[in-house]
């Protein structure tokens, strides 16, 4: 798996004109070779030649934390007295275009270009995001098992078994944290609780706010699976709305629409289809009910390693969806100091049609705890 992907990498590097590919902390990493660089003041790079060798430069004592892959790369352990920003410049020496990861620390990359006076410089971004966004096979069962993992937990939340009234949108987190945990992720990314008013902000941080009777509870869940060591995680990201109590007439016409909204967009994401017509389909659907000055951010993130990658679905972006392309699909609008409301599920573009990889209902549940 991971010398099909070097030559994938070495291919797009010559593609591209790019001599040397260097990369430290970031999903990149992980998926390229199995490692996740930890994010020390201590340099990890990756560097890749275009037609040579690929050479992971890392701390000396974080070398037994790599799982060894000879045929893939060979390993640089550097010491306490050592450069490494010079050991890593002189495996790259002679590159005239290097793409640097795009989550290299600045002080790493400003010190790589006082070594290497002579080189331009690209994002990694530009050869990897491409590549990571077309989904090999296990890759989206990996993802299908992520996103069965907080289905499971949506369901739970759907059926009354989480209680919200009374409780925190903190305390709430805590436990689709902790169910997210149990459900084989390793991480926790994230678990917004926002409730009511609350819910207008797409990215509101739970906090001491008391969940009340007679109100929306929006919950946008996801983590990192855990994989045997050496393999990299996947991201699952879910989101789910529950009213506690009987909603009002006004809020259920709303999240119909949303409803219809979300659905469609998901039908539309066939491949061949612009990332940007998808987005399109979504936002006129949510124009028809005046809801679309609601709808305030692009309809769709890439996912795999990262939760939050290529492709984006949003306007601007003419690109044909691919086989293998795993996004959300996560309408919303967003009513300040009133309510909001965002139903995502993540979905696969395949030769046979969008693949929702999420099963929970995308009812509007009334719970009554």
């Amino acid at each position: 798996m991971f010398e099909q992907r070097l030559d994938r990498v070495r291919t797009a590097m010559a593609a591209g004109g790019v001599d040397a590919l260097m990369l430290s902390v970031g999903p990149d990493l992980p998926w390229l070779i199995g490692y996740e660089a930890m994010a020390l003041e201590r340099l990890t790079m990756l560097v890749v030649r275009a037609d040579g060798p690929a050479t992971l430069v890392i701390p000396r004592f974080e070398v037994p934390r790599v799982v060894e892959r000879p045929e893939v790369f060979s390993i640089v352990g550097w010491g306490e007295t050592e450069d490494p920003v010079a050991i890593a410049a002189g495996l790259a020496d002679g590159a005239r275009l290097a793409a640097i990861g795009d989550h290299t620390w600045s002080r790493f990359l400003v010190s790589l270009q006082h070594e290497m006076p002579d080189t331009a410089w690209i994002g990694a971004g530009a050869i990897t995001g491409s590549l990571r966004a077309t989904k090999e096979p296990h890759e989206i069962e990996r993802l299908q098992a992520a996103a069965s993992g907080v289905d499971r937990i949506a369901t739970a939340l759907q059926g009354g078994e989480i209680p919200l009234i009374g409780r925190t949108e903190a305390d709430v987190s805590a436990e689709l944290g902790r169910r997210i945990l149990a459900e084989g992720h390793a991480v926790v990314n994230f678990a917004i609780v926002a409730a009511g008013e609350n819910a207008s902000s797409p990215h509101h941080h739970a906090g001491d706010r008391v969940i009340k009777a007679g109100e929306v509870v929006l919950c946008d869940f996801g983590g990192t699976t855990r994989e045997p060591e050496g393999q990299p995680g996947y991201c699952s990201d879910i989101t789910r709305c529950v009213y506690t109590g009987e909603p009002p007439a006004a809020f259920a016409e709303a999240y119909a629409a949303l409803q219809d909204a979300q659905s469609r967009a998901v039908a539309a994401a066939r491949v061949g289809e612009p990332a940007e017509s998808v987005d399109k389909v979504a936002r006129d659907r949510l124009a028809e009910s005046d809801l679309d000055q609601w709808f305030l951010h692009r309809l769709g993130h890439g996912i795999g390693v990262e939760a939050h990658e290529d492709p984006y679905l949003v306007s601007g972006n003419s690109a044909p969806l691919e086989p293998g392309n795993a996004f959300s699909i996560e309408p919303g609008f967003y009513i300040a100091d009133r309510w909001g409301a965002r139903i995502e599920d993540i979905v696969v573009s395949t030769d046979d049609g969008p693949l929702a990889l999420n099963t929970a209902s995308h009812d509007l549940a009334v719970v009554e705890a």
